[in-house]
């Protein structure tokens, strides 16, 4: 994996072996997904960051937690109307399978964003 942060393992490593799993399946994803990112702790959780902060998530109890601020929540909120959602998450439930296809579109859309705001930013200067 790119970027790994020892930190993350250790916060993995603290939930059951399925929630391990599916925190495990997610942070492949996202280093797949965007081969530059790299992962911090923020916030308490995984935060992984590409041109700022991309997304978050998290394990609770019964749920996933994923944090893609609220554009990336409300962008595809047509997709996400079968999880319970907030204005900047998703809860991703335990019995139910990842929607990994659906979460990388998400990080995809956030890496866009991002990149968009440091083009603003370089055109600024």
């Amino acid at each position: 994996m790119g970027d790994a942060d020892s930190r993350v393992d250790a916060y993995i490593e603290q939930f059951s072996e399925d929630q391990q799993s599916r925190l495990t399946a997610l942070r492949v994803l996202f280093h797949e997904t965007v081969p530059l990112v790299r992962e911090t702790i923020k916030y308490g959780m995984p935060t992984f960051l590409y041109e700022g902060d991309l997304i978050c998530f998290a394990a609770a109890k019964a749920h996933i937690g994923l944090y893609p601020t609220p554009s990336g929540v409300s962008h595809f909120s047509q997709e996400l109307l079968s999880y319970k959602t907030s204005k900047g998450a998703i809860q991703l439930p335990l019995d139910r399978p990842l929607p990994l296809d659906l979460i990388r579109r998400i990080i995809l859309f956030r890496v866009d964003e991002n990149e968009q705001v440091q083009r603003s930013k370089q055109n600024k200067l």
